[in-house]
């Protein structure tokens, strides 16, 4: 009667160890922000890691967000991403250990399939090469790409993934920090094809396709910027008000992880038309300070909310029925 409970306990330890690892190689801040937490909920934040990572190289025919493959079919490898995610769910072996790793953390936790294929979608996007016309479409991607996994880390953090309140906040959240980096990337996202600027803002400014990166817009794509950062502050401040309903230490990570992408953007914007002639980060020695800020924050738990009423929420970044 005890052997089984001790295969299973034997098994998730070794699936923990992978993500583990598999979080340790593929995102060093996402690894350092997990210490924040206490054993399981870190435990818990590396399974689903390994599993977002996992379809993230699947989506685009990777090795842990390295150089990339083949970008044809992509059907296909998101037929693979769905098919082994649903044996997940079901508890079934899926002979791949971040699939194994996310069956058990949404076993344990309650994710479900509606909030898997959120973030499933967000991996189509960007194979297929989409971009946004609209802010909305902007927003319904980051939404896709960052704020859906923010609910995800939401629920695994402990809240009710019936809560749909807080996870609203929790997708504030995952909005910022994706903001954030569309206006630090926008220059290494062009070299590589991409854009994230929505085009109605690029007519806006009177740019023509293909030339928002050049010398002489460099004051248009300044502003842009900040009107991401404008963006990011908004979702940063609705993300204080989920952080307050959280457990001491998942608060503390949140406000950290919060304050340092907020910097991201604001150092950004304050840059201005130099922010893309080197990269934009945050120090090691600001990072620290930023997380000493954020545990007095939790500490006393009375964050500045935005001004007026939050009416946005997770509806208002899923693709629209047709």
């Amino acid at each position: 009667m005890g052997v089984e409970p001790n295969i299973q306990s034997t098994r998730r330890e070794a699936l923990v160890e992978h993500s583990r690892l598999a979080i340790k190689q593929g995102s060093q801040s996402f690894s350092a922000a997990a210490r924040l937490f206490d054993k399981e909920t870190r435990e818990r934040a590396w399974l689903l890691y390994a599993w977002c990572r996992r379809c993230d190289d699947i989506a685009d025919n990777q090795v842990m967000g390295g150089e990339l493959g083949d970008q044809s079919d992509l059907d296909s490898r998101l037929a693979l991403i769905r098919k082994l995610t649903g044996k997940a769910f079901e508890g079934k072996p899926t002979g791949d250990p971040a699939f194994d790793a996310f069956g058990i953390v949404a076993k344990e936790v309650g994710l479900t399939p509606q909030m898997a294929e959120d973030v499933i979608a967000g991996f189509a996007l960007d194979a297929e090469d989409w971009r946004p016309r609209t802010e909305a479409d902007m927003m319904r991607y980051c939404y896709h790409v960052a704020g859906a996994v923010g609910v995800m880390m939401a629920v695994v953090m402990g809240v009710n993934p019936h809560d749909s309140d807080t996870l609203d906040r929790a997708n504030d959240l995952g909005l910022a920090f994706q903001l954030s980096n569309i206006a630090r990337d926008i220059v290494e996202d062009d070299a590589a094809g991409r854009c994230y600027l929505p085009m109605e803002w690029l007519v806006e400014q009177d740019i023509e396709p293909g030339q928002h990166t050049k010398p002489h817009h460099r004051e248009e794509l300044a502003e842009m910027a900040a009107r991401l950062v404008a963006l990011v502050e908004k979702h940063e401040a609705a993300a204080r008000v989920g952080a307050e309903r959280l457990p001491f230490r998942s608060r503390w990570a949140v406000l950290s992880a919060a304050r340092i992408y907020g910097a991201i953007g604001r150092k950004v914007r304050k840059r201005g038309i130099e922010a893309w002639n080197s990269r934009t980060y945050v120090p090691r020695a600001e990072k620290a300070l930023y997380g000493a800020r954020a545990f007095l924050s939790a500490v006393i738990n009375r964050e500045k909310h935005p001004d007026g009423p939050i009416t946005w929420g997770i509806a208002d970044f899923r693709p629209q029925p047709q």
